[in-house]
């Protein structure tokens, strides 16, 4: 029996959030709506910056563990943070959150807990601006076989590839989840994330159980601007694929069978993690053996929550929404 209904794999990064206005994006040269990676001195800039900020535990895989957690499901993370001020608040906030923190905070080195600047602006698109930190030397030794190889589903985060030994980790992760009779699948993270990863991320496509991405990500990994050709190419590759649509049917493939699951459109308070709880929702639903439209379905729910509010979190139960949508719980 598995221990852990869902593993995730990724970077542990406190998000720090404000409000902001298109001048004020203008001023500090940030680019709206994308994540920008940056070095500690302009992070420390950035954050000096923010006014009314709030913190929470952040990360794309660890938003989606906690909504995934927040349905019921045991989770746990395979992350790497600081024994510092805001690596101990992670730490501590994930697992009052229900998913255990398998790794404890790294004592020495330089190297602080890693966080992301995120300027919210008033059409609820973010901009992020990330300082990786300790959590981009996350490695295969930080891997416990245990942990990995007693998940049902492991969730790994594109993002990671970004650093060598990240990559390995990954690998390591993937390896002992499948050896223990699991399923592994990864998220594509970002369009400039596929881009530097291009050919790593193709043969992952054909490698693992399962792929999530939007058709900016689909379609930057085949190289063309059809979505179609794109999600073709990836059926063919792939086991099972999902493709989010910001505000369009959601698209899933396995094999033959086709789902085009239909979103209702909101206007966003927030769209910070629309992404991450999509993938929860959807993992909750394949992980308890739901059919592909029930898991888009709750992957929309969840969504939907999250852009309703500020933060990357869900503030409502999730099950009560799926009853009200007249989806199992």
């Amino acid at each position: 029996m598995s221990k852990y209904q869902v593993v995730g794999i990724g970077n542990a990064i406190v998000d720090v959030i404000c409000q902001s206005d298109d001048s004020f994006l203008n001023l500090m040269g940030i680019e709206k709506g994308i994540m920008q990676l940056v070095e500690q001195s302009r992070g420390e800039m950035l954050y000096g910056a923010m006014e009314n900020r709030k913190q929470a535990p952040g990360g794309s895989v660890a938003n989606t563990l906690a909504g995934i957690g927040n349905l019921g499901m045991s989770t746990g993370f395979i992350g790497r943070v600081h024994d510092d001020a805001l690596g101990r608040f992670y730490a501590a906030e994930m697992v009052k959150g229900g998913t255990d923190f398998v790794n404890d905070p790294v004592s020495g080195g330089e190297l602080p807990t890693s966080r992301s600047m995120i300027f919210v602006s008033p059409d609820g698109e973010r901009s992020m601006n990330t300082y990786l930190g300790i959590s981009a030397e996350l490695g295969p030794d930080d891997v416990s076989v245990d942990v990995a190889g007693q998940a049902r589903i492991l969730f790994l985060e594109g993002y990671l590839y970004d650093k060598p030994k990240g990559k390995e980790a990954f690998k390591a992760a993937a390896l002992a989840c499948r050896n223990g009779g699991g399923k592994a699948g990864i998220a594509l993270s970002d369009p400039f994330c596929v881009d530097r990863h291009r050919d790593d991320f193709r043969t992952l496509v054909k490698e693992l159980d399962y792929v999530i991405g939007n058709d900016h990500e689909w379609k930057s990994l085949y190289e063309t601007d059809d979505l179609g050709t794109a999600l073709e190419q990836a059926a063919a590759d792939s086991g099972l694929i999902v493709c989010t649509r910001s505000g369009e049917d959601v698209v899933l493939v396995q094999g033959d069978e086709i789902v085009n699951v239909p979103v209702n459109e909101i206007v966003p308070v927030d769209a910070t993690g629309a992404g991450d709880q999509f993938a929860a929702g959807f993992l909750f639903g394949f992980a308890s053996g739901q059919s592909l439209e029930i898991s888009g379905r709750m992957g929309c729910v969840a969504a939907a929550e999250v852009i309703s509010h500020f933060g990357a979190r869900p503030q409502t139960d999730l099950k009560t929404l799926f009853a009200e949508a007249g989806l199992p719980t």
